[in-house]
């Protein structure tokens, strides 16, 4: 039978007796209005029809259904909701089974719930990552998903959002079988089902939980919070399920969801989630070809350049790594594979992957054998001359149409480019350490990069899995720039009469993972201070400077590496030192500086302006292409909290709340 069409997106056909309807809206099928709409038609239709034995729904390409449009969010709603079409669906007179072609997110896996039977291909897998968007699922996913898997698995998977895939689907009991030829198993499930008592997952008992496997479960998502609302709201709603009755439990659940929808919270994290989808964008690159990078060398093999190593390795290029010595290349070799392990002890890499990397990577003192690569970083101490002078080495060894990427966090990269052949193909591919772990890379246009360049590393960073962002030549870039002044601000109210653990407790009250002073300890303080020393010569002499970081630098005190910095860490533990609160008050009383106190929200306030104003003078200067491009690098290199959406967006909501 020709397809049938319920609404643009939805179509429909009828096989061995079974309607089989399929949701295309690309790019990742979203329950759109007329995905809802055409959702209900086909219902509406296969009822009427009594040679119709039942319903499948699919998706059409590699999703099932990614989840709500969360373009429609703050719009009034459109006939028939979601929890209406859900409702249809569970309450329905014969079978109707998912047939999950691939993910299942958000309202799709709510869709799936609602089935009386789901089959997923091997490619499925779901999951309801509500929580990262600042609300709780709104269609019945906090009452439903417990009366299928139990109130701990669900806390487990509601209150961190993550994704499960088929086999750990099927293992919790969210579905009922993998199958390699998911449409086919799916419609002889809807004649399995067909003339029997249908399973309504909404009148289903909750199984009985131990009490103990719920406690751990709410308290690990609660612990990873960090002052964002919708995780403790999703516990409290699975809690409930069982407890409470369907209605009320839904009822209870969609008002939260209207609640949360409506936040500044929520509105913060889709700033997020927008601004990601534009970053790496740039308009002059939309019709150039990126370059084949398939083999990558990377000259040191340390903490940074084996991390990136990894991230290359496992994203299935061949990686060539450079030392100096033989020696020093079996150290980083055995570095690199040691990363690996780590990641397979923890179960996040199988060890046949570990081997097929080990199998890609050498690791050797003759800098010849970069000749073979397409795309060459530099991981080596950042200091001009040694990278100028290794990028002109580079230039008698790699081919004419090889990139080469400096790692500076600091330096120039003009400066660097100018002193090379071909400045043309220099660009800067700023990584964050851990490489491996770390998603945020600034990718720095240099002033002659050229555009096919650009767009090559931009595709290189997003194979890789990392967040690239686009920024131009300044020192620090985009994120150390806004770190440095609000740091000089930090500095500058532990002068005035802050202490430094009173900033940290404020940022870390805030949403902050870690305080300023126990990053810039974490970070090593030497590394800043070298910095600075370079600036000296050309520093303002009117400007107002604090060298309580040089003073401590001076008596050894470069961070938790050396045992001590703005704390004390002698005990294993991080703890505030009267050496340096003595170092403190003696600076003050140099300068005659009367200290006073600051309240949390003062320390806050101040910081977050510094970081703002930092951050339109980027913007001015053409640094950076947008605001919500400086707000992603804070978020993902510098502990922001996301659910605050960044100190633009900060600032933005702020200046918009003023009469």
């Amino acid at each position: 039978m020709s397809a049938m069409r319920f609404s643009e997106s939805v179509t429909g056909t009828i096989l061995d007796g079974v309607l089989v309807v399929t949701i295309d809206n690309p790019p990742v099928n979203a329950i759109s209005a007329h995905v809802r709409q055409g959702l209900v038609e086909a219902l509406d239709h296969a009822a009427a029809l009594g040679m119709v034995v039942g319903v499948v729904i699919t998706g059409a390409g590699r999703t099932f259904v990614g989840g709500a449009d969360i373009k429609e969010f703050g719009k009034p709603p459109v006939e028939p909701t979601l929890p209406e079409v859900i409702e249809r669906i569970e309450s329905y007179g014969k079978p109707v089974v998912a047939a999950a072609n691939g993910a299942a997110l958000g309202g799709g896996s709510e869709i799936a719930l609602a089935c009386h039977g789901r089959v997923a291909s091997d490619k499925g897998n779901f999951g309801m990552p509500e929580v990262k968007l600042g609300i709780v699922p709104g269609a019945g996913g906090t009452q439903r998903l417990p009366r299928l898997i139990g109130i701990a698995a669900a806390i487990d998977l509601i209150g961190s959002g993550r994704t499960v895939k088929a086999t750990e689907a099927i293992a919790l009991g969210l579905v009922d079988s993998v199958e390699s030829d998911h449409l086919d198993a799916a419609l002889s499930l809807v004649h399995d089902l067909a003339g029997e008592p249908l399973r309504r997952t909404g009148m289903l008992e909750v199984p009985v939980s131990e009490p103990a496997d719920v406690d751990a479960a709410s308290k690990k998502v609660l612990s990873r919070a960090r002052g964002q609302t919708a995780p403790a709201e999703a516990v409290r709603l699975v809690k409930a399920a069982a407890h409470v009755e369907l209605k009320q439990g839904l009822a209870d659940e969609r008002a939260t969801f209207v609640r949360l929808r409506d936040s500044v919270e929520s509105a913060a994290l889709r700033h997020v989630f927008f601004a990601e989808r534009l970053a790496g964008k740039v308009e002059k690159l939309d019709n150039v070809t990126p370059r084949k990078i398939e083999i990558v060398g990377i000259v040191g093999t340390g903490l940074m350049g084996a991390g990136i190593a990894v991230a290359a390795l496992t994203s299935g290029h061949r990686v060539i790594g450079v030392e100096q010595t033989a020696e020093a290349a079996k150290k980083g070799r055995e570095r690199i594979a040691g990363i690996l392990d780590k990641s397979v002890q923890a179960g996040r890499l199988a060890a046949t992957v570990r081997d097929e990397c080990l199998a890609r990577l050498a690791v050797t003192a003759d800098a010849g054998e970069l000749a073979a690569a397409d795309l060459v970083i530099e991981a080596v101490f950042d200091d001009l001359p040694v990278k100028t002078e290794l990028f002109q080495r580079l230039d008698g060894i790699v081919r004419s149409d090889a990139i080469l990427a400096t790692n500076t966090s600091y330096l120039n990269p003009d400066d660097i480019a100018a002193a090379t052949a071909h400045p043309e193909r220099v660009v800067g591919l700023h990584f964050f350490s851990p490489a491996n772990i770390m998603r945020l890379v600034e990718v720095v246009a240099c002033k002659v990069t050229a555009p096919d360049v650009l767009a090559s590393v931009l595709a290189f960073a997003k194979k890789l899995g990392k967040l690239p962002v686009v920024c131009g030549v300044t020192e620090g870039f985009i994120g150390n720039r806004i770190f440095s002044a609000y740091r000089r601000e930090a500095e500058f109210m532990v002068e005035d009469g802050a202490a430094p653990h009173e900033i940290d407790a404020a940022l870390e009250a805030y949403g902050f993972p870690m305080g300023i002073f126990a990053v810039y300890d974490m970070a090593g303080l030497e590394i800043a201070w070298a910095r600075r020393k370079r600036q000296a010569a050309t520093r303002d002499p009117k400007a107002r400077y604090v060298e309580i970081a040089d003073r401590l630098c001076e008596t050894g005190r470069f961070g938790r590496k050396s045992g001590r910095g703005w704390y004390d860490y002698s005990s294993g533990e991080r703890a505030a030192d009267p050496e340096v609160t003595a170092l403190i008050e003696a600076v003050r009383a140099a300068k005659n500086i009367e200290p006073r106190s600051f309240t949390p929200e003062e320390i806050v306030e101040r910081l977050l302006k510094a970081m703002a104003d930092e951050g339109a003078a980027l913007l001015a200067e053409g640094i950076a292409a947008r605001s919500s491009d400086i707000d992603l690098v804070m978020i993902n290199g510098y502990g922001f909290p996301a659910h605050k959406g960044g100190p633009m967006f900060v600032a933005e909501t702020q200046k918009d709340a003023k009469p």
